[in-house]
C-alpha cells in the first residue's frame, strides 16, 4: 500500500488539523486530491458573480476570499511538503490566514479568476505529489513549531478543502 494511501499517524501533525484529516476518507489522498479539483471547480463556477461578494454574517469572509484563502492555504501547505519532502530540516513559521485575507485584495478580483487560480494551484499540488518517493512523503519537518509530515499535509490540504466547502455549501448557498 502506498504511503499516501495510509493516513498519518497522530505524530505527523499538531492535534489541532485533526479537524482537517479526520474529514478525509479512507483510500489515495492524491486521487482524493484530484477528484476534488473538479467538484470544487464544478461548485465555484456555478455560482452567479453577483452572489461571489456574499457574507453569511457580519465579519465572516465573503466567497470570494474562502476561495482565496483555500488557495492561499493550499500553496504554503506544498511549499512545506516540498521542502520537508526534500529534506530541509528549517522549521519554518506559521501564518496568519486572517492577515493573509485582509491584505489580498480578492474583491477586486472575479470569482472566476480566483478559482482558476485555485485549479493551478491544485495542479501543482498534484504533480509535486505525484512525483513524492515513499521516503519523502514520510520525512519529518517542523512548521509551526510542531512536527509533520509531507504526508500528513497532503491530508490537511484535502481536508481543509473540503472544510472549507462544506461551509460554502451551508452558509452562503
Amino acid at each position: 500500500m502506498s504511503a499516501l494511501a495510509t493516513r498519518p499517524a497522530d505524530t505527523e501533525y499538531a492535534p489541532y488539523y485533526s479537524r482537517y484529516i479526520s474529514k478525509v476518507p479512507e483510500g489515495d489522498v492524491v486521487e482524493l486530491l484530484r477528484a476534488q479539483l473538479g467538484e470544487t471547480l464544478a461548485l465555484l463556477r456555478g455560482i452567479p458573480e453577483e452572489r461571489a461578494e456574499h457574507r453569511y454574517a457580519d465579519g465572516k469572509w465573503s466567497i470570494k476570499e474562502v476561495v482565496g484563502h483555500v488557495s492561499d492555504a493550499e500553496r504554503i501547505f506544498a511549499y512545506r511538503a516540498l521542502r520537508f519532502a526534500r529534506g530541509d530540516d528549517t522549521p519554518l513559521a506559521s501564518f496568519d490566514e486572517n492577515a493573509f485575507v485582509r491584505r489580498a485584495s480578492f474583491g477586486r478580483r472575479t470569482l472566476g479568476s480566483l478559482a482558476s487560480e485555485l485549479e493551478a494551484v491544485r495542479l501543482a499540488t498534484l504533480a509535486l505529489y505525484d512525483t513524492m518517493t515513499e521516503a519523502e512523503v514520510v520525512r519529518v519537518g517542523i512548521a509551526s513549531e510542531v512536527q509533520v509530515t509531507p504526508r500528513a499535509l497532503a491530508y490537511i490540504i484535502a481536508g481543509h478543502e473540503r472544510h472549507h466547502v462544506a461551509i460554502l455549501r451551508e452558509r452562503y448557498l
